[in-house]
């Protein structure tokens, strides 16, 4: 088949959303139909922790309206979402429990850092305008209900990514009072805001030369369609955005409203997304803004494409997570060379025992960045690393890993020296299962195994050649012109863990150049 029909589910903090797209080789995604539906769960997680019965039956209805909408269309696959609003939830299982029994729809919570990353693809979709953009220093602010999400991206690499717990719905309802008792509602905002601002401006923007601020969210949608009927178009300078402010958002939420052609709710809500898009757009002096109406859901049908092979992307976003592993690293003065000389060593030993160990791509990708964070932690204390190592990870987010993932990667660089948990010592205080966990001990004896060979700092191995002999040994020949008496000395203990993980020995032999 050349073309696939695909729906996607957005259970958000405000609203509801089911859009239905036209996937194909030849004219990549189509949208066919767009069906939302007003349903504030955000503000009763938010205030208590919990939504309410009431609210949970009417999202089950509107499910199965969905439902019936995607069978009218031909829907063959169908991805649902939730974000923050039930992310935050205290009883988020049994919800979703209530919601599978009585609509038969699997919503899959995302982590942040996925909601995030599935946004970012959202911009990708439009490949051509995506790469032109980020080839500069440029700002993806998205905001949504619970948080925003800054990334900084500068000559086609992401350099960082930051989340604020201040979204547009979370803001307006900490200043419901507020926005009843003053015309200067868009000021107070910017007042809370500030501070928060400054301290992100002081950690992150410091020698950042950034020309574009891209505004993205649930938001945008209505502030584009107003963009484009009135002839101003989708990137507009810095002083065309900033009097558009003055001119409507200042005036308050109905004005707003009506200017835009939405209710009065979306205004309310769309004066805090516009405040912090303009507060941001002063704080990095960018002269353009660039507004894209793409969503999550358009994100979904864009990793669905490329999962499927309908879509070819041409950016590679698994560089853009190593690039930021690579800025945190930077961040806590790791040893740069050491880092590439163990990347290297480490990557060499997996790809070599790709038929041992059972692991595939992804599994590469959270070597790569245990390797690249490894040695973080010394940062903060140089005789408990590994232990500050695995708590800078967990803190840190890292835009396209989830938090299981996140947890993977950390638990690998934790157990890197010392003894590793066994696994009911580790699944008493995570969400780890067994799998993972198998995930873990073979990773960790990969890269205890690549350290081992660095274990100077001083790189004396030029390059290495992995061999695996009768299935019992695994012969890593160094060419060197220095003394690896410590290496050797130092190896044995390395090898026993990873002789135990995959039943076969390490044996280290050195070629003299």
């Amino acid at each position: 088949m050349t073309y696939r029909i695909f729906g996607a589910i957005d259970v958000g903090s405000y609203e509801v959303n089911l859009k239905i797209y036209e996937l194909s080789m030849k004219n990549g995604i189509r949208l066919l139909n767009h069906v939302r539906h007003r349903l504030d769960l955000g503000s009763d997680t938010y205030a208590t922790g919990k939504i309410g019965t009431e609210l949970v039956d009417e999202l089950c209805q509107v499910l199965l309206d969905f439902k019936r909408i995607m069978k009218d269309y031909g829907v063959q696959e169908y991805r649902a979402c939730a974000t923050s609003a039930i992310r935050e939830t205290h009883n988020t299982l049994i919800l979703l429990d209530r919601i599978y029994l009585k609509t038969g729809i699997h919503i899959e919570v995302l982590a942040n850092s996925e909601q995030r990353y599935l946004g970012y693809k959202s911009i990708a979709s439009n490949e051509n305008a995506f790469q032109n953009i980020i080839e500069k220093g440029t700002a993806i602010v998205d905001v949504g209900g619970g948080s925003v999400q800054i990334s900084l991206f500068d000559k086609d690499n992401l350099v960082t990514t930051q989340n604020i717990r201040m979204g547009s719905l979370r803001l307006r309802e900490r200043l419901a009072d507020v926005a009843e008792r003053t015309v200067r509602y868009a000021a107070v905002v910017e007042e809370l805001l500030d501070n928060e601002l400054r301290t992100y401006k002081k950690l992150y923007l410091k020698d950042r030369n950034i020309q574009y601020v891209l505004l993205v969210g649930s938001y945008v949608h209505d502030l584009e369609q107003y963009m484009q009927k009135n002839g101003i178009g989708r990137e507009i300078d810095r002083e065309t955005f900033l009097k558009f402010y003055e001119n409507h958002v200042r005036k308050g939420e109905r004005e707003l409203a009506q200017e835009l052609g939405v209710s009065n709710e979306n205004g309310a809500l769309l004066i805090p997304a516009m405040v912090i898009y303009k507060r941001f757009l002063e704080e990095t002096g960018a002269e353009k803004v660039i507004i894209l109406g793409t969503d999550l859901s358009d994100g979904m049908a864009y990793d669905h494409g490329v999962k499927k092979g309908i879509l070819k992307p041409e950016h590679n976003f698994e560089n853009d997570i190593i690039e930021a592993a690579r800025n945190i690293a930077k961040r806590y003065h790791t040893n740069r060379n050491h880092t590439i000389v163990m990347e290297q060593l480490a990557l060499t030993i997996f790809d070599k025992l790709k038929n041992v160990h059972g692991l595939g791509r992804r599994e590469r990708l959270l070597l790569q960045i245990a390797v690249l964070l490894h040695d973080c932690g010394k940062y903060i204390n140089m005789s408990r690393s590994s232990e500050c190592s695995y708590n800078i990870i967990m803190a840190t987010e890292m835009i396209g890993l989830s938090h299981l993932e996140r947890e993977l990667v950390a638990n690998v660089v934790r157990f890197n020296s010392g003894e590793i948990l066994s696994y009911e010592e580790l699944a008493a205080s995570s969400l780890l299962g067994k799998e993972e966990y198998m995930k873990i001990a073979k990773l960790t004896a990969i890269l205890r195994v690549a350290n081992a060979l660095d274990r100077s700092h001083r790189q004396k191995i030029r390059e290495i050649k992995v061999t695996l002999k009768d299935n019992h040994t695994m012969q890593i020949l160094v060419d060197t012109t220095e003394d690896l008496t410590l290496e050797q000395a130092l190896f044995g203990e390395k090898a026993e863990f990873f002789e135990e993980v995959y039943s076969i020995r390490p044996v280290l032999k050195a070629k003299r150049m």
